[in-house]
């Protein structure tokens, strides 16, 4: 259990990196795109608009992959609710093996 741990966390730890390195060479990009699209819309040009749908798209794939993923978190977890309740209410409702007499029961309650 312990390693597994470790391990998630490391791996976290390298994701979060690349995510950090490759975000700083990323914003670097962003000027020449925007000062791209504006000449582009100044002369007339519809790749500004293309950029704006592209980004679009790509900003849709994660939140469709986040929605799957709560959904199908939900759903297996509440499967897993039910599945526990009926296993609680199969036990109550199983017929005890220990049979004692009325007098043995009433020395039990004595003590």
């Amino acid at each position: 259990m312990k390693n597994t741990t470790l391990k998630i966390v490391q791996l976290a730890g390298l994701v979060l990196v690349v995510i950090l390195i490759t975000s700083l060479m990323v914003e670097a990009q962003c000027p020449m795109c925007k000062m791209s699209a504006e000449s582009n819309l100044k002369s007339g040009g519809t790749a500004a608009a293309g950029l704006n749908k592209g980004i679009i798209y790509l900003l849709i794939g994660p939140y469709i992959m986040m929605t799957v993923v709560g959904y199908l978190w939900w759903r297996n977890r509440r499967l897993v609710q039910e599945q526990e309740q009926e296993e609680e209410i199969r036990t109550l409702l199983e017929p005890h093996d220990v049979v004692i007499s009325s007098s043995e029961f009433n020395e039990r309650i004595k003590q």
